[in-house]
């Protein structure tokens, strides 16, 4: 594990399973929960990808990065996808408990962002930060409002993964050589072109730490009358955002409604209206044989739906802040971290003082020119 300066990892045991942190050296345990902030990662990454971040934060924050089930350095415990992303929040509610952590800020980028709302759905938070989320219908499969396509979920699930980029994982595969190694996954998918970094290879390492063993990433797959011909199994990561288990929406109606500060790029490969990962987008742009057409198989607008979710919170009472990124891919904390830095500090409360709470109706849009 590549620690930067600053940084230490250890190992919590919960009542449910082993979990691996990171942490700053020097952070106080004893620091309230309004000064405590909770980082939860995307699927195919690990807490590592969350370094940078956490070396620019405020000393005087506690900042914590926590390894979801099977990926990092957390147990590689099976997830049930019958409970949508249940297992991964109840297991973030159950670290916080071992540290002693009755509440937090939570911030969850991609799968993370699903088990934040979840979270929220479930436990106290004091404020939701979400980078580039999946959309609080999950991934795949739904239409604009919501409504899932078929009652099987077809196209969605483990089937959706390249068992190329599997066998990769598993071979630990830091090549360039084809477009599924890792390495060239996270350059099309997870970034925005023209981005480099001199930590590139831990940003890799971070995904080879994603556990491929039974139940963990991506899951099974099992047949469907309707095309293209698979659904959603009951087990593994990528089932777990399948729309017939995973729904947040029901966030709207939460009382009281803690802040949500929404993160997004314009140049998001993975989360957006016209994915090259969603499967019916797929068949739109012709990449998929035999597509039948946007009345049986439309592509899910995944931004379109975060943002109607996000408008109905903010007409029932709730403060959401909006920024969007020109030019940003999938990974906002390290593309414009300077940017995310700001506004994550804006949404808790921090410099000094708590932070006046933005209208209703505000939304803070930055441009690559801000």
């Amino acid at each position: 594990m590549t620690l930067f300066d600053g940084i230490t990892s250890r190992l919590v045991e919960t009542d449910r399973l082993t979990v691996g942190i990171l942490e700053r050296t020097g952070d106080d345990v004893t620091t309230p929960p309004e000064r405590t902030v909770a980082l939860v990662h995307d699927s195919l990454s690990s807490s590592l990808i969350w370094q940078e971040l956490m070396q620019d934060l405020p000393s005087d924050l506690r900042v914590i990065a926590i390894d979801l089930r099977g990926f990092g350095a957390t147990e590689h415990a099976p997830v049930d996808a019958t409970r949508g992303v249940r297992d991964f929040s109840d297991d973030v509610a159950a670290t916080l408990a071992a540290l002693e952590i009755p509440t937090a800020h939570l911030v969850g980028w991609g799968l993370g962002g699903a088990v934040v709302l979840q979270y929220a759905l479930d436990h106290p938070v004091l404020s939701m930060t979400l980078q580039a989320p999946v959309s609080p219908y999950g991934f795949g499969g739904t239409r604009r409002d919501g409504t899932r396509v078929t009652d099987d979920d077809a196209g969605c699930g483990g089937g959706t993964i390249d068992p190329d980029l599997i066998q990769r994982l598993i071979d630990r595969d830091t090549s360039e050589e084809a477009p599924t190694s890792p390495r060239n996954v996270f350059r099309s998918l997870f970034v925005a072109s023209g981005y480099s970094s001199t930590y590139e290879d831990v940003w890799v390492e971070a995904m080879l730490a994603t556990s491929t063993a039974t139940g963990n990433y991506p899951g099974d797959e099992v047949p469907s009358p309707h095309w293209p011909g698979y659904a959603a199994g009951t087990t593994g990561v990528v089932n777990a955002l399948a729309p017939r288990y995973f729904d947040a929406s029901a966030i709207v109606d939460l009382s009281p409604k803690p802040p949500i500060l929404w993160v997004h790029g314009t140049a998001d490969a993975l989360v957006s209206d016209a994915s090259p990962w969603e499967t019916n987008q797929r068949g739109a742009a012709g990449i998929l044989a035999d597509w039948p057409g946007p009345d049986l198989a439309p592509p899910q607008e995944m931004v379109s739906q975060t943002r109607d979710v996000l408008e109905a919170y903010r007409a029932a009472g709730g403060q959401v802040t909006e920024v969007r990124l020109e030019g940003v891919g999938h990974s906002p904390h390290l593309e414009r971290p300077s940017e995310v830095r700001r506004a994550l500090l804006s949404v808790i409360g921090y410099i000094g003082q708590p932070a006046s709470p933005a209208p209703p109706t505000e939304a803070i849009i930055i441009s690559s020119s801000d």
